[in-house]
This record gives structure tokens, C-alpha cells and sequence, in this order.
């Protein structure tokens, strides 16, 4: 299966970084193609400006937006590795979605309602939290991202699988833990 691995962390010795490289080797010992994007480092312009919403009402796709329409449509599933900053996805990720899942590309108005346009198989989300899993099921936080991300993103837009991956307490927990959840990610490559 060809992926599109959306991966948002600026610090390229982060422990997001490490889940990405496991996750990519997982992948490609499963037989799946890989496209990594990784928005910081191709300097991804997040901000939806008025002049890209004249251009897409009037079906003028900005050349950045294609290329990154482009690179959705080749895949069949797509991976999302972020971390969980103010009990969300990093802004860079956030404008990603705004500007590259648009109304007439990701879904659509109907006499239903709003439809999703997605074709992609499955979408896996492998985020790293700071606090405990306690925490995010005690304070609700958890609950709030699945439904702001997992159906308000990707379920709306017509993707029939999400299959999301909480990797808790990353900054303070032991080393075994950390290893456990790069097995974690590798296993998650390879059963995409």
C-alpha cells in the first residue's frame, strides 16, 4: 500500500523523529511504499489566506496546495506522527488540513449534507502526549481530540478507517517504555 506519512515535530532529534523512523522501517518491512512529508522541513506555508479562498471558490488551485492534493491522491492510506501541544495538533499541522483538505477536494455539500471525498483505505494517527494516560482520560482531553481530529477531520472526509495511537508521558517516562513504543510504531508500519 503507498502511504503518505504526514509527520509534523520541529526538533529532528525529538522522540517523534524516532517514532517516524520506526514506523517508516515498519513500513517498508510490510511491503508498503512510503512518502514521508515532513512539514517543517519542506517549509509548508500553514496559513489559509484570502487570496487562496477566492482562488478555490473560483476552482484555481494554488500551485503548493496541488502539490500537496497531488500527494494525498497518489496514496491509498495516510499516517499522521505529531505531538499533542495545548490538548491539539501542532498549528503547522492544523493549516496543512485547512488549506490542503478543501471543499471540493476532501469533500463536499449535497443535498444530504456534507460528504467526504477521501478514497484512502485507512488513517493512522501515532500522537506523543507529555502527560499521563490517566490524565487524558480523566480531564477529557482524549475524548475531545478523537472527536475534533479522528471524525471531525477524517471520518468527515470520508476515510472509513482511523485508527489513532496515544504514546503517553513521553517526556518523563523510562527508557523501556520509550523502547516499548517504538516496537510500538515499527509493528504499526508493518500492519498498516
Amino acid at each position: 500500500m503507498k502511504v503518505l506519512v504526514v509527520y509534523t515535530h520541529p526538533y529532528p532529534e525529538s522522540f517523534n523523529h524516532a517514532v517516524l523512523e520506526q514506523f517508516s522501517r515498519g513500513l517498508q518491512a510490510g511491503g508498503h511504499e512510503a512518502d514521508v512529508l515532513d512539514l517543517y522541513a519542506a517549509g509548508f506555508n500553514p496559513v489559509l489566506s484570502a487570496a487562496d479562498l477566492a482562488a478555490l471558490q473560483q476552482g484555481k488551485i494554488p500551485d503548493d496546495i496541488a502539490a500537496q492534493q497531488e500527494r494525498v491522491t497518489r496514496a491509498d492510506g495516510l499516517a499522521f506522527i505529531f505531538p499533542i501541544w495545548w490538548s491539539a495538533m501542532p498549528a503547522l499541522l492544523k493549516g496543512w488540513i485547512d488549506r490542503v483538505f478543501s471543499l471540493g477536494f476532501a469533500y463536499t455539500f449535497g443535498p444530504a449534507g456534507p460528504q467526504g471525498l477521501l478514497k484512502h483505505r485507512k488513517a493512522l494517527l501515532i500522537t506523543t502526549c507529555g502527560g499521563d494516560q490517566v490524565f487524558f482520560d480523566q480531564s477529557g482531553i482524549q475524548k475531545a481530540i478523537q472527536m475534533t481530529v479522528d471524525l471531525g477531520v477524517f471520518a468527515f472526509t470520508g476515510v472509513p478507517k482511523v485508527q489513532h495511537e496515544f504514546l503517553y508521558n513521553v517526556v518523563q517516562t523510562d527508557g523501556a517504555t520509550r523502547q516499548k513504543y517504538l516496537e510500538q510504531a515499527y509493528a504499526l508500519g508493518v500492519h498498516f
